[in-house]
């Protein structure tokens, strides 16, 4: 017997993108109103938070918005360089965002939560890394990530 049923995207599962977009856009409010956050994001331009919730979309399975008309990973890797993020920066940003993600009401199932927060914890830990850097060798073409229902694929090798 053969399961036929389509297993939605990430995107899918959260509601889409305007899910994304109004996520983004109340919890970038949030990080301008944090002592720790806004001194770090206060510079950023009108853009940025529809930026974000577009290339997150995309990584969770949801339309090349991002990468057809707005950048690559190429580009989203190095707006991060030489802002020397530091983990409470982190921390915090991955806070607001699932403290505004709950208030949205985005699926709270473990099976969502998880993959969600796993990609979060990824992806932050990887812009801390790159934020330390002032130039990065890294192939121009890279492909965006794609983040879906299970594991990562190994260990991180820098």
């Amino acid at each position: 017997m053969t399961n036929d049923k389509k297993i939605p995207t990430l995107y899918e599962w959260a509601g889409g993108m305007p899910v994304f977009e109004k996520l983004t856009d109340i919890f970038y409010k949030k990080v301008l109103k944090d002592p720790l956050l806004e001194p770090v994001f206060k510079h950023m331009s009108p853009e940025h938070q529809q930026h974000v919730a577009h290339f997150m979309a995309e990584v969770l399975g949801g339309p090349k918005t991002y990468s057809d008309s707005e950048g690559s990973h190429y580009h989203m890797v190095h707006k991060h360089l030489g802002k020397h993020l530091t983990e409470q920066h982190r921390k915090r940003w991955v806070e607001l965002l699932l403290e505004t993600a709950d208030e949205l009401g985005l699926p709270a199932d473990p099976e969502f939560r998880s993959a969600f927060v796993g990609y979060l914890e990824w992806g932050t830990r990887i812009a801390v890394i790159n934020s330390q850097e002032d130039k990065l060798e890294m192939d121009k073409e890279q492909p965006m990530p794609k983040w879906g229902w299970g594991e990562t694929g190994g260990p991180y090798i820098p």
